[in-house]
């Protein structure tokens, strides 16, 4: 009895990972493609029963996460040397294995989606919970997923010493700046406030999240 659970867990499993090779692909061109539309229907799809949530695409999170895991990968296969500072037994730690930073780098792009779904509740004058902040942060995950591939990539250019380093500072900020305009209209819908306004509130947000950052990595770099 416990072999046959054992073998539909690996069934449900190996059918799920299948799954990602559509739906991975599916879900980052709709984005790309309208990514206010992507970020309503995941708010859409926070009504459903878990069951049936995100049957037609991947969920927003796992989204950003094979994101990370896809940039990563290509950057082992494109002989991008690995991120090894000196510093402290935590710092290295963090970059000693491909595993390690890609849960850091998890880490860190999730922040951005973190902090403007807090933002969205604080203007709206809701309390900040795990159920309110769900919804959000899910949609700004969509958001975030291709942003980190310009970042990512950006940085990867940054990295070959035979590639110009214009061509990765201008993939860091187009971007940088396609991710702003989203959220700007984002912020407007949600609030309905004016253009000016909601980029202020997304600019700010950002901000806020390197801050975040930055207190991060501060204690990382000295423990």
């Amino acid at each position: 009895m416990d072999f046959l659970k054992i073998l539909r867990s690996f069934e449900e499993f190996l059918f799920e990972a299948a799954s990602w090779l559509i739906f991975y692909p599916l879900t980052m061109w709709r984005i790309v493609r309208n990514p206010i539309a992507a970020m309503d229907y995941s708010d859409r799809e926070q009504a459903d029963d878990e069951a049936h949530r995100y049957d037609d695409a991947l969920s927003p999170p796992l989204v950003l996460l094979a994101t990370i895991v896809i940039v990563n990968a290509l950057a082992t296969a494109l002989h991008v040397p690995a991120e090894r500072m000196d510093g402290s037994e935590l710092l290295h730690t963090v970059t000693a294995s491909p595993q390690n930073l890609m849960l850091f780098r998890s880490l860190v792009f999730s922040l951005i989606p973190l902090v403007a779904a807090a933002s969205l509740l604080h203007r709206q004058g809701k309390k900040i919970g795990r159920e309110s902040l769900r919804a959000p942060f899910y949609a700004q995950c969509y958001l975030a997923a291709p942003c980190t591939v310009f970042v990512s990539a950006g940085g990867v250019v940054f990295q070959r010493p035979d590639v110009p380093n214009a061509l990765g500072l201008a993939m860091m900020a187009g971007g940088g700046l396609w991710f702003l305009a989203v959220q700007t209209t984002w912020f407007r819908n949600k609030l309905a406030t004016s253009w000016t306004k909601a980029s202020l509130i997304a600019a700010w947000a950002v901000v806020r999240a390197l801050v975040f950052l930055i207190a991060i990595l501060i204690p990382i770099a000295l423990i």
